[in-house]
């Protein structure tokens, strides 16, 4: 049997505000095999190949990008983003600000989710409730949801008001993915085994077995432009070089991440075709500069555990010194990233032209460990993913070795994606961090530039919003009052002369260290394109 089973626990969390029918209509469809069919496969079906899956098909369970980006198949937001991170719009067909804290969005009439319940302004309000609120999830959604009030105005218009004025509301509201309210007291297991998953997205999920494939089929009563596949078959293939012996052979039909090494032969090999494109990812260190309890992964030269040397910011600065990230652009990516200073790379909104990435400075990098107290050095492990980011695992070996050479003798952990970021969610401040050192990556998903220094940089205020990803405690009142002034300011012109200052000082003190931006890629075989932009994620609707 797969995943997908009727699960009766969920009638008692039902909210029965809506019509009764649309819990028959949800029974009805799930024994009669709507949208969990095992039909053969079609001419027009795509086989995807993708570096990593979603570690659950609930929309609002961890904000993690490759969740995300499947969630926008599957469910729409009230604001839509383009290729290019423009906002168009979704379930709302516009919105507008009546004052300085009040926004009003329209919403789209006729729109019927999977089982065929009518979408409301209802549905927002329990979306809203819930995705603030999912237990155990390792990052919230509730960032873009606190300090907002809701309110119904009628059945299609909503008004959302703040303490404070918010030019970002629609931003926001494109990072949340609606549901059918009859599902707000769903479990996440509820939308993993496919009883709660209805969106109203271009696609329904009609099958998703945990490690193998996620198969979902096209909605042909969707609301927006139609997309031409009848179903897309969609397999987790960690290891780069298998994807590409899966597109070479036909075992699929399109890959993202294609890696660097294979990337010559690619775009010379007849039959194929590759799309590149310079994207807002970032791979970046965090290094924990609290004053924790004891941990195994940082100790001294005879093997006793240690506090974090990462209190000292000329310890932060020295690590990056250490890091040759240049050499890593062109012996690891093979000239597929840029050396970075900062979250934003040169072009997209909040880049700094005063931050440059250091310059490898090995001589420097010890005088500063022996001003800290290290001159001796001492034993680190980092952590990281194995196969969600391009060559993430050697990009790990390399900064081990560059490490090392300065006296850190510094040993790699990887480990799944989906092991990695549970583990990595645990930190923060006032908190035991699950790791000393870790590498994650980030793609600015909102199209703000107030959005990482929001999540990564500010002070960790969870009854606020703020902080969710700040894995390493970092914290500076300056900084907290530039993001919060910033983003208070209807004026997104001064604003983001805050978030730059804010960005400038975080950087500065090494808030957290950036290694390099992505160069995305993907492939496919011929008569296949692919909508490239900001981001390096992949958005199957872009798939033509």
């Amino acid at each position: 049997m797969g995943p997908f089973k009727l699960n009766y626990k969920l009638s008692k969390g039902i909210n029965m505000n809506k019509s009764f029918l649309k819990v028959i209509t949800l029974f009805v469809a799930i024994s009669s095999g709507i949208g969990f069919s095992s039909s053969s496969v079609l001419s027009d079906d795509l086989k995807v190949g993708l570096a990593a899956e979603p570690t659950s098909m609930d929309p609002h369970y961890q904000n993690l990008t490759i969740n995300n980006s499947f969630a926008t198949q599957v469910y729409n937001a009230l604001v839509l983003q383009d290729v290019n991170q423009k906002l168009l719009p979704g379930l709302a067909k516009s919105w507008k600000p009546i004052d300085d804290l009040t926004w009003e969005f329209k919403l789209r009439p006729g729109v019927k989710f999977h089982n065929g319940a009518t979408f409301t302004s209802e549905d927002v309000v329990a979306t809203m409730k819930r995705a603030a609120n999912v237990p155990n999830s390792p990052s919230s959604f509730a960032t873009f949801i606190k300090g907002k009030k809701l309110e119904v105005v009628d059945d299609l218009t909503i008004r959302i008001t703040t303490n404070k004025p918010n030019p970002f509301i629609p931003n926001d509201m494109s990072r949340i993915s609606i549901i059918d309210s009859a599902f707000m007291n769903a479990t996440t297991e509820d939308f993993n085994t496919g009883v709660a998953s209805f969106g109203t997205g271009p696609f329904k999920l009609s099958k998703w077995l945990p490690g193998d494939l996620i198969k979902i089929e096209r909605n042909d009563a969707y609301w927006g432009d139609k997309v031409k596949w009848a179903n897309i078959i969609i397999r987790p293939i960690k290891d780069g070089t298998t994807r590409t012996a899966a597109l070479i052979s036909g075992d699929v039909d399109f890959i993202e991440r294609v890696p660097p090494s294979d990337l010559p032969n690619l775009e010379k090999r007849a039959g194929i075709s590759v799309f590149k494109s310079i994207s807002n990812r970032s791979l970046y260190l965090t290094l924990h500069m609290t004053d924790n309890p004891r941990r195994p992964f940082t100790t001294d030269n005879s093997g006793k555990p240690i506090a974090s040397p990462f209190q000292d910011v000329r310890m932060r600065k020295a690590v990056s010194l250490a890091i040759n990230r240049q050499a890593i652009s062109d012996r690891v990516m093979d000239g597929l990233s840029s050396p970075a200073g900062q979250f934003s790379p040169e072009g997209y909104i909040g880049y700094s032209p005063n931050l440059k990435a250091d310059v490898y400075n090995p001589s420097r990098a010890k005088e500063l460990m022996a001003e800290s107290g290290y001159a001796d050095g001492f034993k680190l492990t980092i952590h990281g993913p194995a196969g969600r980011y391009t060559n993430d695992t050697r990009i790990l070996e390399a900064i081990a070795q560059m490490l090392s050479s300065i006296g850190i003798q510094t040993s790699v952990e990887t480990m799944p994606a989906s092991v990695f970021f549970k583990r990595f969610a645990r930190g923060g401040a006032n908190k035991t961090p699950e790791f000393t050192v870790a590498m994650s990556g980030y793609a600015n998903g909102s199209g703000e530039p107030s959005h990482p220094l929001r999540i990564f940089i500010h002070t960790k205020q969870k009854k606020r919003g703020y902080g969710p990803g700040n894995r390493n405690g970092y914290s500076n009142a300056e900084v907290d009052k530039l993001i919060e002034n910033g983003r208070s300011s209807m004026d997104v012109s001064e604003g983001e002369k805050k978030f730059i200052k804010a960005t400038e000082i975080a950087m500065r003190e090494y808030a957290l260290l950036p290694i390099h931006h992505v160069v995305a890629t993907w492939a496919a075989r011929d008569g296949i394109s692919y909508e490239q932009g900001a981001l390096d994620s992949t958005f199957l609707h872009f798939i033509r």
